[in-house]
C-alpha cells in the first residue's frame, strides 16, 4: 500500500510515470508527486524490459562479442566455434530470444509461406488435400496458408491479391465453378512466383497440373452400370467451363458408345451443382416419362441427393434406379443402400502438389508443361449392383 510522503493519505494515489528509473506517484487529494528514494530500481528494470523483445544486440552485449559473431552463430555458420555457438546458444535460451524470422525471410527474399486456394470446405475433398499437402510443407520448414473461395471468381481473384500482399513462396490453387478468365493467376507469372493447378484446373495457364483420371474414371464407373443391366444411364455433370467436368462428360460418352447405347441430350445435364441445383436436376430427371434407370453423377453430394429423391417418389435403388458418384465422401458408405463411386486419392494429390511448389521455389528443373495424373478406384456398393 502507497502512503502519500505529504499528506500520509493511501487513497487516491495513481502511478504517474517514471523520474531517472523511479516510480512517480500522485496523490490526488493533495496533488503532490513524488517518489521514494529507496525504491528497488531493479525492480522497475525488469517491469520495462518486460515489454523489449530480446535481440541479437543484447546478446552480444552480454557476451561482449560482435552482433555478427552472434548472427552466425545463430545460423550455424562454420566459421564459429563449437564453445562461442554454445555460448551464444546458452544466453539466447537465457535472454529468451526469439529470431525475427519475417526480417530474416525479407533478407533472404523469402517467407516460407506456401499458399493454398481451395473452392469450399464441405466436401471431405479439399481438407484431405490439404492434409496432404501441409505433411509435406511442414517438414521442409514451410507454413500452408489456406483460404477458400466458396465457388466465388471475385472471391478467387481477392485471395490471389492477398497471397500476393503477404509474399509467399509459391501457390497451389483449385478454380472455382465459375471461374472463366485466368488474368489474375497469370501475375503469378509475371512476378516469377511458383504457381501449380490441381483438380479443377485450365488449359489456358502454362503451369503444372496435377489431377485425377477424370476420363477413365467416369468411363469405369458407367461401364460398371452397364454391365450391371442398365440400359438408360443418365449424366449429372459440373459447368463444362471446368476441365474436370469436361473429362467426366467424355468419359461418360465413351462407355455409352462402347456398349452401343444411345445418348439422349435431355439425359445429360451439365451445371452449377449446388446441393440446391442437383435437387432441381435430379427432380426433372426422375419425373420424365421415360426416365432414366441409371445416373452417373459428378460428386457424391449429387449423387446423394438423387437416392434422397428417389426414395421420396418410391423409387427402390438398385432394383429401378442405379446410381454412382465421384468422390468416396465418408457419408456414401453409410446412406442406404450404400453409394457406389470413384474413390480419388486426395492425400496423394496434396502430397504431390507440395513436393512440385518446393521444387519450383528451389529452382529445380520442373517442367512448366509436368501433369500428375493420378489413379483413382472403383468401390462397389448396393446403390448399383441389382441382382438379376
Amino acid at each position: 500500500m502507497i502512503k502519500c510522503v505529504k499528506c500520509g493519505q493511501v487513497e487516491g494515489i495513481m502511478k504517474a510515470g517514471y523520474v531517472r528509473g523511479k516510480q512517480r506517484y500522485l496523490c490526488k487529494p493533495c496533488n503532490y508527486y513524488f517518489t521514494f528514494a529507496e525504491q528497488d530500481i531493479s525492480t522497475t528494470v525488469r517491469l520495462k524490459r518486460k515489454r523489449h523483445q530480446t535481440t541479437i544486440i543484447d546478446i552480444a552485449k552480454t557476451l561482449g562479442v560482435s552482433n555478427s559473431t552472434v548472427s552466425r552463430a545463430l545460423h550455424g555458420h562454420a566459421d564459429i566455434s563449437p564453445e562461442t555457438r554454445q555460448a551464444v546458444l546458452d544466453t539466447a535460451a537465457q535472454l529468451d530470444y526469439q529470431p525475427n524470422q519475417l526480417a530474416y525471410n525479407l533478407v533472404k527474399s523469402r517467407t516460407n509461406t506456401i499458399g493454398m486456394i481451395v473452392p469450399e470446405f464441405h466436401n471431405p475433398f479439399f481438407p484431405n488435400v490439404i492434409i496432404g499437402a501441409h505433411e509435406v510443407l511442414t517438414k521442409a520448414g514451410y507454413n500452408l496458408t489456406i483460404m477458400q473461395s466458396n465457388e466465388s471468381y471475385q472471391v478467387e481473384i481477392s485471395n490471389t491479391k492477398a497471397m500476393l500482399a503477404n509474399r509467399v513462396d509459391g501457390l497451389l490453387i483449385s478454380l472455382t465453378q465459375e471461374t472463366n478468365n485466368f488474368d489474375h493467376l497469370s501475375v503469378f507469372e509475371k512476378r516469377d512466383i511458383p504457381l501449380i493447378l490441381f483438380n479443377r484446373v485450365c488449359e489456358q495457364i502454362d503451369v503444372p497440373k496435377v489431377v485425377a483420371n477424370d476420363f477413365e474414371s467416369a468411363f469405369m464407373a458407367v461401364e460398371h452400370l452397364l454391365l450391371n443391366g442398365y440400359e438408360k444411364v443418365a449424366h449429372l455433370g459440373g459447368p463444362l467451363n471446368l476441365l474436370v467436368s469436361r473429362e467426366r462428360l467424355r468419359g461418360y460418352q465413351a462407355a455409352m458408345e462402347k456398349y452401343g447405347k444411345s445418348i439422349e441430350d435431355h439425359m445429360v445435364i451439365q451445371g452449377m451443382l449446388t446441393q440446391q441445383k442437383a435437387r432441381i436436376y435430379g427432380q426433372y430427371l426422375l419425373d420424365l416419362a421415360e426416365r432414366p434407370d441409371a445416373i452417373f453423377a459428378v460428386n457424391d453430394s449429387a449423387a446423394i441427393e438423387i437416392m434422397l429423391i428417389a426414395k421420396e417418389k418410391g423409387i427402390r435403388i438398385p432394383e429401378e434406379l442405379g446410381v454412382v458418384g465421384f468422390s468416396d465422401n465418408p457419408e456414401s458408405a453409410y446412406i442406404g443402400p450404400g453409394l457406389t463411386t470413384i474413390r480419388q486419392p486426395t492425400l496423394e494429390m496434396g502430397r504431390t502438389t507440395a513436393e512440385w511448389i518446393l521444387q519450383l521455389v528451389d529452382a529445380e528443373n520442373i517442367s512448366l508443361h509436368e501433369r500428375k495424373v493420378l489413379k483413382t478406384e472403383l468401390i462397389v456398393r448396393g446403390s448399383s449392383v441389382r441382382s438379376r
